[in-house]
């Protein structure tokens, strides 16, 4: 357990145990928004071959990094900036750059922007798509199992997220040493798409915020995988399953080293409704022509990347 969210291990999903697991699931999300999971199928040594190629991607030197930066697409793809994004409502960014890997071939007819493949890191790119296609694989088992929860569909999720904006977020949080007043590695924030994958980080500093305002360290166990769910998920689950703030806090003084992180965003294709379908249908207020896309593109612009 971590303080009270639950862990699960997912080799009981298709077990004897399955609907307890789903039940467990089910009920963790909805309750903190949060589950660890262990035994997920995610290969360790991928991951920190992936760890290492970002480690010498951020490595690089500025003029070099910001060239793959493409401020025209969102920056959806590529490369951001340290000191660019901010959480909604934060005047200060957050201290972090980041990098976003998106699927390897985008549907014919998508929308959706190309990758940006660092020539001068050869291995990267195909580990990070290596990574990408496993957290997937892992997100959309785990996706079945929250439509099963919710009596949907099993291929519900999936049906939605087929080709479309999912996006593996390569984060470096550099040494923090003296920081402007109110800047963190990442300020308080909900996630904006529909489900999160995160491996363990190469450093602490995860927090969500409990029901009555608290701040919890987010701490679980060792191999297991943080998932989390999004604002679109929340709306389309008419608030049944639960968008929680959590943040990324500074090292303790005199602590002066880098934090890097693998996130892995689900996001539906662009043109998926987010009218509720199941619980409240009402809940919050969503036209019938409020698209992921839509919500995707607003986002952006109250961070900053747009």
């Amino acid at each position: 357990m971590m303080d009270g969210v639950p862990t699960v291990d997912f080799r009981a999903v298709g077990g004897p145990d399955h609907a307890a697991a789903v039940r467990a699931i089910g009920e963790a999300l909805s309750t903190w928004g949060f589950v660890a999971i262990t035994h997920h199928g995610i290969d360790p040594e991928l991951l920190e071959r992936a760890y290492r190629e970002a480690e010498g991607l951020f490595a690089m030197p500025a003029d070099v990094k910001r060239s793959y930066e493409t401020p025209e697409d969102g920056r959806q793809r590529g490369y951001t900036s340290f000191g660019v994004e901010h959480a909604k409502d934060h005047a200060e960014a957050d201290l972090k750059e980041f990098w976003h890997v998106g699927r390897a071939v985008p549907h014919p007819n998508s929308p959706l922007p190309s990758n940006q493949d660092p020539a001068e890191r050869p291995d990267f790119m195909p580990t990070m798509l290596a990574f990408f296609t496993q957290t997937e694989h892992f997100a959309l088992r785990l996706a079945s199992v929250i439509a099963e929860h919710l009596g949907l569909p099993a291929d519900f999720f999936a049906a939605r997220v087929a080709h479309g904006n999912s996006v593996l977020r390569i984060i470096h949080y550099p040494p923090v040493d003296d920081p402007q007043p109110g800047a963190v590695r990442a300020a308080a924030h909900e996630d904006i798409n529909l489900l999160t994958v995160l491996p363990v980080s190469t450093a602490p500093g995860l927090e969500l915020q409990t029901h009555d305002g608290r701040w919890m360290p987010v701490e679980p166990p060792a191999g297991a995988v943080v998932c989390d769910t999004g604002d679109m998920m929340q709306l389309l689950t008419g608030g049944l399953m639960r968008a929680t703030t959590h943040r990324v806090v500074n090292p303790p003084t005199g602590l002066v080293s880098s934090r890097y992180s693998l996130p892995f965003f689900m996001h539906p294709v662009p043109d998926c409704s987010l009218v509720p379908v199941v619980g409240d249908r009402s809940f919050g207020g969503v036209p019938r022509d409020f698209t992921a896309g839509d919500y995707l593109e607003r986002r952006l612009r109250e961070t900053g990347v747009a």
